[in-house]
């Protein structure tokens, strides 16, 4: 396993999306992975930051673990994977990363295969994909191919990833406001515990 991280202090404050790049692949490294390159590029070109990137093996139980530590992660807003997604026995990666999600976004996949369908015609039959929502973290898993993680990026992701976690932080917000409101409302139909309990002295001589 081979891995780049950027300082885990990275803020999203300015609009910045903060990603994690996992490329699964057996014939390649971090240092000729092309697709991992292309995220990277890409990403940083619409003024976005790599926090963090890792090249490993097609090891499911690998790639489950890599992917569950960024989703973890407090810095990485958004993970994409490239690689492992065919339909040789090795292309474990959507075996992997699917039991980690909370909510599948079943339409990115639909999507997709009509993107690439435009542009490889009936091959994109092999093309899996896969995405969702794992701790309020979107996930993307990307075919291990360049032009397939040019398209998706630029035709899907790049337009919905912050728009997805916009929504995501705005549920957040909204149920820590519901949590808020119950404890006011807990407080004003329970006078005593709003006040407190009564101390012994108060006790004793009837609070005098």
């Amino acid at each position: 396993m081979t891995e780049t991280a950027a300082d885990e202090t990275s803020d999203d404050s300015d609009g910045t999306l903060c990603t994690g790049v996992v490329t699964i692949a057996s014939d390649r490294s971090l240092e000729t992975d092309e697709p991992g390159e292309a995220l990277t590029e890409i990403l940083e070109a619409d003024g976005n930051e790599v926090t963090v990137r890792e090249h490993v093996g097609p090891d499911h139980d690998t790639v489950q673990s890599i992917v569950s530590r960024l989703i973890d992660r407090n810095d990485v807003h958004v993970v994409i994977t490239a690689g492992a997604t065919g339909v040789e026995s090795t292309d474990v990666t959507l075996e992997a990363v699917a039991p980690l999600l909370e909510k599948e976004l079943a339409t990115f996949s639909e999507l997709f295969t009509v993107l690439a369908y435009e542009q490889v015609g009936t091959s994109a039959v092999t093309a899996r994909t896969l995405a969702g929502i794992a701790d309020e973290t979107p996930v993307f898993c990307l075919p291990g191919n360049t032009d397939a993680v040019r398209l998706a990026l630029e035709e899907i992701v790049l337009s919905e990833a912050p728009e997805i976690i916009d929504c995501l932080r705005e549920d957040e917000s909204n149920a820590e406001d519901d949590e808020d409101v119950k404890e006011d409302d807990d407080a004003e139909s329970d006078p005593d515990a709003a006040a407190g309990d009564p101390t012994e002295v108060d006790a004793t001589d009837g609070g005098a």
